[in-house]
């Protein structure tokens, strides 16, 4: 099977490697600069797994776009299937962490909390989009791969 865009090793999932890392670094950014983030379980949540979302997209980037310069892409069925598992685990994980920090946000500026003063609701609800827009790359990633793999 010729390379699906999208799957391992090619350039398209160079990209969305990328997007998924710049999402999760921007979320990160948002929750985490001058912010006391540490107050509530969801927001700590979030802070975690986006952390673990940029580690795991900037490695599987550096090996994509490795595997671009060789021209050689990945297709051995066990790696594949780590990736994918990856991908699955990440991806319910930030699905959950952006939707509990959205959640409580609402929450938050509903009942008039003083933890909400000026901007800073705003930058959690920031924040969860972005987690939300990595969520739909790492979605995507997880699917294209999964084609991949039934096919090998």
């Amino acid at each position: 099977m010729d390379a699906l865009p999208g799957t391992l090793g090619t350039s398209a999932s160079v990209a969305l490697r990328l997007g998924q890392a710049i999402f999760s670094v921007t979320s990160l950014l948002f929750m985490c600069l001058d912010v006391p983030f540490y107050s509530y379980t969801a927001f700590c949540f979030l802070v975690s797994v986006m952390g673990l979302v940029m580690a795991w997209s900037l490695t599987l980037a550096m090996v994509d776009a490795f595997s671009v310069l060789i021209k050689r892409p990945v297709r051995q069925p066990g790696i594949i299937s780590v990736v994918v598992l990856g991908d699955w685990v990440l991806s319910f994980l930030s699905l959950a962490a952006s939707c509990s920090t959205a959640s409580a946000t609402d929450y938050l500026l509903r009942h008039s909390s003083p933890f909400c003063d000026g901007t800073l609701c705003t930058r959690y609800q920031l924040s969860a989009t972005m987690a939300f827009l990595s969520w739909s790359l790492i979605l995507a990633s997880a699917l294209f791969n999964l084609w991949l793999l039934a096919y090998l």
